[in-house]
């Protein structure tokens, strides 16, 4: 407090950083880099280890041996998803019946705000079929959830047969304190939110679904599956939820618990676990799979239907079975000896977890890296536009300091008006505005004028008002309020600069690594732009190579070089457009927060920086 209450140590402080400022911010953006890059070394990072004393023991005896009765009921449901062209709804009630359920069904529809060209739908109408066991050992106040959804053609018909066989089986067990459902979802995501809002009795995306007729207590855990074959090589494990959302750390480590117990060869992000971290392949292999982490979180996107539990606070996962060349295969009995052993140690369950990790970063099944140590990387990167503000601030506020850079009196004393200001910063976020209203309001009115469908129509409008706000901003405060001053951009720069850092600290708050893409891309050069004559084009470039569209399309090209998966630029482009009209029905139909946060906030933030280079 001293040293900031004097003032000739506070001026000699201030002369320190802002004469150091660019090397720091250099130095800064370094370590923050290395910081994560370093977090997939495995010395850096924590053993994974159960928190929750309830699922700390595997010393249970599974009994499951119904493996060929599975594949019995995959063949008949298989056989009959043929026949009636879609969901057997009234065969799964008569088999789950039989099993001794008690089985209801939950009818919904809903109309897409443009036709999703990926799974050829648009209105879609489905049923949803579950049935609950009933706990024999409790009071019935809660539940544990095991789905499957019903996909198109011959896909994950093996995680309904399982469905099935393992229901036969939890039947005839006495031990269980919970009530288990069984659920199997029509038409994947869609199924699954109208499921969970009818069983919570909200309604948050507008789907239209009959009352729930049944319901069990309040569900603990879920866990989703999914099989398209008889024999898997190994069992992959999907984390991510919307909106970044993970589940307790404890629930993964039960699956890698159980799976070490039956044998399973089990993967995460589809790479399996090395030993070898002391050599160059294997810290690269931690490393490809931990941003292959950071790369589908970022998306916001659920990379299973267990994504969907998350926003109620039911932890739960996808378990995703693997068909591929590697010698070792596992058969159905296998598969359902984990299932078995996971939900009896669900079943000890006294508390909702609560006691290990929500924010991680998982390298490998056996190391995961915690929100302190992941965090101060991000503060290295934000740190860089707190310098940058400080050093603007500074020039502002000192004429001599000014002079130095080369500002004429007359400049310095004509400080900028609010209109000024204010214009820019109201035009750019009114083009954010347009980006996420008009592209669905104006798909009819497009498809009228242009020979394009209904998603081009949407997905080609979103590219055109991103492009023409590049145009809009720049020379609205010299139609306003006259000629640009150079307080009035070094102003400007100064709220964009702080107005940046809350928006990534906000995002990072909420899912880190949507924040630190954004972060590691945008900052180091909105921190250094200038409207110089002589580098206008220069820093123009550097702008467009670090705005969110260019940012989505080079994600999208890394995550396909990490799963070893190449495109062509022109493949790139595709998966680019598929992108953003996903994201777009993503919003409208789960609420990813992905599309408005990029279209009202960062977007408008980047055409601030984009005003400031255009600044006259």
């Amino acid at each position: 407090m001293g040293l900031l209450s004097d003032p000739n140590r506070r001026r000699a402080l201030t002369s320190l950083v802002t004469r150091l400022n660019t090397p720091l911010c250099v130095l800064c953006y370094l370590v923050g880099v290395s910081w994560v890059m370093g977090l997939a070394f495995e010395p850096f990072m924590l053993r994974t280890y159960m928190s929750e004393n309830a699922m700390g023991s595997t010393m249970v005896e599974e009994k499951f041996v119904f493996g060929e009765r599975a594949i019995s009921y995959t063949r008949e449901f298989a056989g009959q998803k043929k026949k009636t062209g879609g969901m057997p709804v009234d065969w799964l009630v008569k088999t789950m019946k039989s099993r001794g359920l008690e089985v209801y069904t939950q009818s919904f529809s809903q109309i897409l705000p443009f036709p999703d060209e990926v799974k050829e739908r648009y209105m879609v109408r489905g049923t949803n079929v579950y049935g609950i066991l009933r706990a024999p050992r409790g009071p019935r106040t809660e539940s544990i959830v095991l789905s499957a959804p019903c996909s198109e053609g011959n896909n994950n018909n093996q995680a309904v047969g399982l469905l099935l066989a393992v229901a036969s089986h939890f039947r005839s067990q006495i031990y269980w304190a919970k009530d288990i459902i069984f659920l199997v979802n029509e038409h994947d995501l869609i199924g699954m939110e109208a499921w969970l809002e009818a069983y919570h009795d909200v309604n948050m995306t507008g789907l239209r679904s009959s009352p729930m007729q049944g319901r069990a207590g309040a569900i603990q855990a879920a866990l989703s599956l999914e099989l398209s074959s008889d024999v898997i090589t190994s069992m992959d494990v999907a984390l991510e939820g919307l909106n970044g959302q993970l589940p307790n750390l404890d629930l993964v480590n039960l699956f890698y618990a159980f799976c070490q117990k039956t044998g399973v060869l089990c993967t995460i992000q589809g790479k399996l676990q090395r030993n070898d971290w002391d050599t160059l392949p294997g810290y690269t292999h931690s490393l490809s799979t931990m941003l292959l982490m950071v790369l589908k979180q970022g998306s916001g996107r659920p990379q299973g239907d267990h994504g969907l539990f998350l926003r109620y606070h039911i932890e739960a996962v996808t378990m995703r079975g693997i068909n591929s060349f590697r010698q070792y295969k596992f058969d159905m009995t296998t598969v359902g000896k984990l299932i078995e052993g996971m939900f009896r140690k669900l079943n000890n369950l006294l508390e909702r977890f609560h006691q290990s990790y929500f924010f991680y970063l998982m390298p490998s099944l056996t190391r995961f890296v915690s929100i302190g140590y992941y965090m101060p990387a991000f503060g290295f990167l934000a740190l860089i536009l707190v310098l940058r503000a400080l050093d603007l601030w500074v020039q502002l506020s000192d004429p001599a300091r000014a002079l130095e850079d080369g500002v004429s009196e007359g400049e310095q004393d004509s400080s900028p008006s609010l209109l000024s200001l204010a214009t820019p910063v109201i035009i750019c976020h009114l083009t954010g505005l347009a980006l996420y209203i008009l592209p669905v309001l104006s798909q009819e009115m497009a498809i009228q004028h242009f020979p394009v469908s209904e998603t081009e129509a949407v997905v080609l409008t979103a590219i055109a008002i991103y492009v023409a706000g590049l145009a809009l901003p720049h020379n609205t405060h010299r139609v306003l309020s006259g000629a640009g001053t150079e307080r009035g951009w070094r102003s400007l720069k100064l709220f964009s600069l702080l107005y940046l850092a809350v928006l990534l600290g906000c995002t990072t708050l909420i899912n880190f690594s949507l924040g630190f893409i954004l972060a590691v891309t945008m900052i180091p050069v909105t921190a250094f732009i200038q409207p110089h004559t002589s580098s206008k084009v220069l820093h123009g470039v550097a702008l467009i190579l670090v705005s969110p569209a260019t940012t989505l399309l080079l994600s999208i090209y890394l995550y396909h070089e990490l799963i070893e998966y190449p495109v062509s630029l022109l493949e790139c482009w595709q998966h680019f457009l598929t992108a953003v009209s996903q994201g777009i029905l993503d919003h409208h139909l789960y609420g990813s927060l992905l599309y408005p946060l990029i279209a009202l906030f960062i977007y408008p933030c980047w055409l601030q920086f984009w005003n400031i280079v255009f600044w006259k």
